[in-house]
């Protein structure tokens, strides 16, 4: 058995609903955009991400 590492591939705040999605080729995070809109939220915001202790990102394989 094996472990692999899966890291999160989006992300939204608690506190203004902006959301963010990882970009492979930037090897960033990037503003999500939903039907044409950037999900921005509110600019002035200090994010408050919903990833915490409940993401597990350890996977086991076969």
């Amino acid at each position: 058995m094996s472990v692999e590492i899966v890291p999160p591939s989006e992300r939204s705040c608690e506190r203004c609903t902006r959301q963010d999605v990882w970009d492979e080729t930037t090897e960033n995070w990037v503003i999500a955009t939903v039907d044409g809109e950037r999900q921005v939220g509110n600019s002035h915001c200090i994010h408050e991400w919903d990833i915490n202790g409940r993401y597990n990102p350890v996977r086991e394989t076969a």
